[in-house]
């Protein structure tokens, strides 16, 4: 079974740095990834950053492109999210989530023989002062 494990959030005043890690365990599978999301008052959930587990690509999101930046520590099991020049609207609760394709049964060739899952871990709370 798939567990995500969210941590680091906390209160910082604006301009200042948090760090974010979601423990990851049981992602033995392939073909997956890891994201984080976000969700402030009253807003739709958002994706922000997400890092491919085979060849470590990453995506960012427009809205915290150049300060935000994911990466796995393969040595602890996390996927932690570097997170500077805060801003009072990146105010929210920060979710990690991963996706991935895990093979079910017949030919490996085969798309159909892979299982789309996907997981989500408990939110962690990040506010920012002005």
């Amino acid at each position: 079974e798939v567990q995500l494990q969210a941590s680091g959030g906390g209160l910082v005043q604006a301009g200042g740095s948090l760090r974010l890690s979601c423990a990851v365990s049981g992602l033995t599978f392939g073909n997956s990834a890891i994201a984080w999301f976000r969700q402030a008052p009253g807003k739709e959930r958002e994706g922000i950053a997400c890092i491919v587990s085979d060849n470590d690509d990453t995506v960012y999101s427009d809205s915290v492109k150049g300060r935000f930046t994911i990466a796995s520590d393969n040595a602890k099991n996390t996927v932690d999210l570097q997170m500077n020049c805060l801003k009072p609207e990146d105010t929210a609760v920060y979710y990690c989530h991963a996706e991935g394709l895990k093979y079910d049964s017949g030919s490996p060739q085969d798309p159909k023989s892979y299982r789309y899952l996907e997981f989500w871990g408990q939110g962690t709370l990040v506010t920012v002062s002005s």
